[in-house]
């Protein structure tokens, strides 16, 4: 099907806008439209009065015009001295998203008085589990402290609400959840239920809020990894939700606190139930829901993937040939369904006696895996009894020794999963964008270096849902002259990691996959930005 393209005109003579400001430095114009913008940003600046030495009757218009100048350049002067703490923050780099702290948005409720010498903010991070805060609060701590005029700095430190990034109309259960973790092998046995259970409480050692969901039906593994005091879920009988139980402060829901152990049914009917303990749990407001995904890539997998936004996805294998050909399959299945793989962690690895290491099942399956379809981040657990035993026993290993080597690695892989799904969030939300001031939509697909503009007008005319073009026939029931050159979206959102939401003045909400935008005929000069 031909594309449609929005019309050659000899009034569209574009060209790249320049930066207004330099990387890392913030002018006074910023600081004024900053504070205009955020009214979290105030001061307490103290207006000296003047003294006239005689006549004051006759001096009194003069008295109260010098007053007004000073007031201005008292309000300037704290301007300058907001900048002054800004610039000093931008020096702070967070090392997931290559960005100052300023820029990424973490400086929150800046109050300064330069006349007492106080300064006042709040840094709100993506996550509570941010591996590097207390980095992030020593530094900022120190670079305010070294201006010259500052005598006291108060900082507290705190992360962003529970939400998901993703647009569409998610279940209530799924609306407080930040992110959601797939931990997947598409084969049995190979610990997958161990690395969930012992990633999810690393989560909650980190200070997030964590929940885990068991997802095979058939063979739940959660009521023998953990010991809840409550081992049957409850049912809000008035909301017709699912409470789930607890143990150590994490959320647990699965089959086997439904009081039927293992299930006996058939796909469909499994699917259902797991759509239904998934979306109805009042799971409150968590940081990270690990999912414990059923082995295989089936009917199962399938509705997990589509039904739950997956922000990422940790793929867990043995050494063998044999573990590699099914992981594969799983990865993948969430390839095609635009899940990010962020690690791989190879289990039962080796063991360790008189000295040396041994590699009983062999070598290669989790670099392989790596090497192969680019996963960035490969781990390895050793054949370890105590790991073993503490899946038997109802306490996690990385909570009975936090201090061991299994734990220290799944500190490892907590840390890397939650910047992971830290530079995913980031990129999702900004994937596509509107710059009003040129008028043109701004693309750049996740993983991807490359950045590229759209015309309004041509991204609504080449949409492809029913309503656009005749599901049957294939005929275009939009036509090119019902889309207006000037059109402009009112809203994008994203939709998982695949897809944005635009919703124009029309109230039409089009569906348009990164895929497709891809395809369409880009801007290659770019207007200048309008006068605001």
């Amino acid at each position: 099907m031909q594309l449609l393209h929005a019309p050659s005109s000899p009034h569209l003579t574009f060209q790249k806008p320049k930066s207004q400001f330099r990387k890392g430095l913030l002018s006074l114009e910023k600081i004024f439209q900053l504070s205009s913008s955020n009214n979290s940003v105030q001061s307490q600046r103290h207006v000296r009065p003047i003294w006239a030495s005689h006549n004051r009757s006759v001096l009194a218009p003069i008295s109260a015009k010098s007053a007004s100048v000073e007031a201005d350049l008292s309000s300037v002067s704290t301007m300058a001295a907001t900048a002054d703490v800004l610039n000093a923050l931008s020096q702070i780099i967070d090392p997931d998203f290559g960005t100052d702290i300023v820029t990424c948005g973490f400086v929150k409720d800046l109050r300064v008085n330069e006349a007492s010498g106080e300064v006042s903010f709040r840094l709100e991070l993506t996550t509570p589990a941010c591996p590097i805060k207390d980095m992030f609060e020593q530094r900022a701590n120190e670079v305010v402290s070294v201006l010259p005029w500052v005598k006291k700095v108060s900082l507290t430190m705190s992360a962003q609400p529970a939400r998901p990034v993703f647009a569409g109309q998610l279940p209530p259960g799924l609306q407080t959840i930040s992110n959601i973790v797939a931990v997947s092998s598409c084969k049995g046995g190979v610990g997958k239920s161990t690395v969930a259970v012992n990633l999810a409480y690393t989560f909650a050692d980190m200070g997030a809020r964590v929940g885990i969901f068991d997802a095979d039906v058939y063979g739940p593994s959660l009521p023998t990894m953990v010991s809840p005091v409550n081992r049957v879920l409850e049912m809000n009988a008035e909301k017709k939700t699912i409470i789930p139980t607890e143990y150590l402060g994490v959320k647990l829901v699965s089959f086997g606190f439904a009081g039927q152990g293992r299930a006996i049914m058939r796909g469909p009917m499994v699917s259902g139930v797991i759509n239904q303990l998934l979306t109805t749990t009042e799971w409150g407001e968590l940081d990270y829901l690990v999912i414990d995904m059923p082995p295989g890539t089936g009917d199962i997998q399938l509705t997990l993937c589509q039904v739950v936004p997956l922000t990422a996805a940790v793929i867990v294998t043995t050494p063998q040939k044999l573990a590699f050909i099914d992981v594969a399959k799983g990865v993948r299945m969430f390839s095609k369904l635009k899940v990010p793989c962020v690690a791989v962690v190879e289990n039962m690895c080796h063991f360790d006696a008189d000295g040396k290491r041994y590699y009983p099942f062999g070598r290669g399956s989790g670099s392989q895996v790596v090497q192969q379809f680019g996963i960035p981040y490969l781990f390895d657990l050793p054949i370890r009894p105590t790991l073993s035993a503490s899946g038997d026993s109802g306490m996690p290993e990385v909570v009975a020794n936090p201090q061991g080597e299994v734990a220290k690695t799944f500190q490892d892989l907590g840390v890397c999963v939650v910047q992971q799904c830290a530079k995913i969030r980031q990129q999702v939300s900004t994937a596509v964008t509107y710059d009003k001031s040129i008028k043109a939509i701004k693309v750049k697909v996740p993983d991807s270096d490359e950045e590229f503009l759209l015309h309004p007008a041509t991204v609504r005319r080449n949409d492809r849902s029913a309503q656009s073009v005749d599901e049957w026939t294939g005929e275009q029931k939009l036509q090119y002259t019902d889309v207006s050159e000037d059109i402009e979206p009112e809203e994008i959102r994203p939709m998982g990691n695949y897809a944005v939401s635009i919703t124009w003045p029309d109230g039409f909400n089009q569906i348009a996959p990164y895929d497709q935008l891809q395809a369409i005929e880009r801007l290659v000069d770019v207007p200048l930005p309008t006068p605001a």
